[in-house]
């Protein structure tokens, strides 16, 4: 794919899908920025197998959801960089429970991880961008944000204001060139599905029209699209990765 800018920082990248993004990404030709929040090993593993295979990569370790330490760590690529091309949302959490049940602390921990994080990098990046009036975004929500889900009224409102939010911020950056688009996955071949009985994965393949979980490169590889010149034309829409299950 052709991309006219030279970096991206992937959010939550030193395992699961996260790190599938940086791995293509930096296949692509782009230098990555990996961050962790706990996982510094997992990071500089991704970091050693991205060089290895002749791309660039830097880690960087940052809390998401903290407003200082993001707007911090973005002055850094850029200081370092020169620019911010790209920017990929992809850090999240979960703590699933039953409304009736949820703690409002419960729900907010899952809002600010996810939701308050996602705006906090919307916000620097087009600060950034808009200076060179160039740049992308990717928000990775979840198929939930668009379904809800029974126990993950947290996690379905973090996603669902992931959608919303990225349209305003589409129109925001519109006249700036800068671009902003969600990528909606569906259930994604990860740690979190492999230890799924067998019988819970069947119900759920049931579902979907292909018949079976997306890998983590298919997510990547949509990403990869929407940041690059072959999508320059596309900004506040919503890509489902889901096999068919949400049509």
């Amino acid at each position: 794919m052709k991309f006219t800018g030279t970096n991206v920082l992937v959010t939550g990248s030193s395992r699961g899908i996260g790190a599938q993004i940086a791995k293509e990404l930096a296949n692509m030709g782009l230098k990555v920025w990996i961050n962790y929040r706990s996982g510094e090993a997992e990071a500089n593993t991704i970091k050693s197998e991205i060089e290895t295979a002749g791309g660039k990569a830097e880690v960087i370790g940052f809390d998401v959801s903290d407003d200082e330490a993001f707007v911090e760590a973005i002055k850094k690529i850029v200081e370092t960089d020169g620019e911010l091309s790209y920017l990929v949302n992809n850090a999240g959490v979960t703590k699933d429970g039953l409304a009736l049940r949820m703690k409002t602390d419960q729900f907010m921990d899952v809002i600010n991880a996810n939701l308050k994080s996602t705006f906090i990098g919307c916000r620097e990046a087009l600060k950034v961008m808009s200076k060179k009036r160039f740049g992308a975004v990717v928000n990775i929500a979840s198929i939930v944000g668009e379904t809800g889900n029974i126990g993950q009224t947290n996690y379905a409102a973090s996603k669902g204001g992931t959608i919303a939010m990225t349209k305003s911020f589409a129109q925001e950056g519109a006249s700036r060139s800068v671009r902003f688009n969600t990528i909606t996955p569906g259930f994604i071949a990860t740690e979190m599905t492999e230890v799924l009985k067998e019988e819970i994965k069947n119900a759920f393949i049931a579902k979907i029209p292909l018949g079976r979980f997306g890998e983590p490169k298919e997510v990547a590889d949509a990403v990869a699209f929407l940041l690059s010149d072959h999508a320059s034309y596309i900004t506040g829409e919503t890509l489902k990765v889901n096999g068919g299950m949400l049509m």
